[in-house]
């Protein structure tokens, strides 16, 4: 490794764990929830009648199904999201995000976002922020299974948590 491609390495590192850190903190303070736990309620949140199989959630988090399935159980305790089968195919099974689940993403939004703006975008300037998107873009391209990006497009200039301007239900987490 050069030492340009070093010290980038490091940066990133450094930049990355530091926001995760914010981020799980403020989680933990407002809801109780863990970053993977507000991914969850915030993928569902968008979902058509806010429900998604086990499987399609797993693979829109990147996640294991053994691994979505233990957040998932924690999630059930709460009373934030519930299991139910599916309709359609008597092997599915559906995470439902609930009426509770929906107002915990409600309240903790607000705050995800604030820390996100604070602490990465009102950082960088809106150049800055294309060529961020543009370097994600491209290794999450390069990591995919079929080589797209696989999300959207995300707005930071919205207080939105899924980039819109029209305050549409909370998504997207940092």
């Amino acid at each position: 490794m050069s030492e340009g491609e070093l010290d980038a390495w490091m940066a990133y590192l450094r930049a990355t764990h530091l926001l995760e850190r914010r981020i799980e903190e403020q989680l933990k303070t407002d809801s109780g929830l863990t970053h993977p736990h507000y991914e969850i309620l915030a993928k569902l949140s968008i979902a058509p009648q806010r429900r998604l199989r086990m499987s399609d959630l797993a693979r829109k988090l990147v996640v294991s199904k053994s691994g979505l399935t233990y957040q998932i159980g924690q999630l059930e305790k709460r009373g934030l999201v519930e299991r139910m089968d599916c309709p359609s195919d008597e092997r599915g099974v559906l995470a439902v995000l609930t009426d509770e689940g929906m107002r915990c993403l409600e309240k903790t939004a607000p705050g995800h976002v604030a820390v996100v703006r604070t602490f990465l975008i009102d950082q960088l300037t809106p150049e800055e922020l294309a060529t961020m998107t543009r370097i994600m873009s491209k290794a999450a391209a390069a990591m995919s299974p079929n080589g797209s990006s696989a999300g959207p497009q995300v707005s930071p200039q919205s207080g939105s948590p899924d980039g819109s301007r029209s305050g549409g239900s909370p998504d997207g987490s940092a």
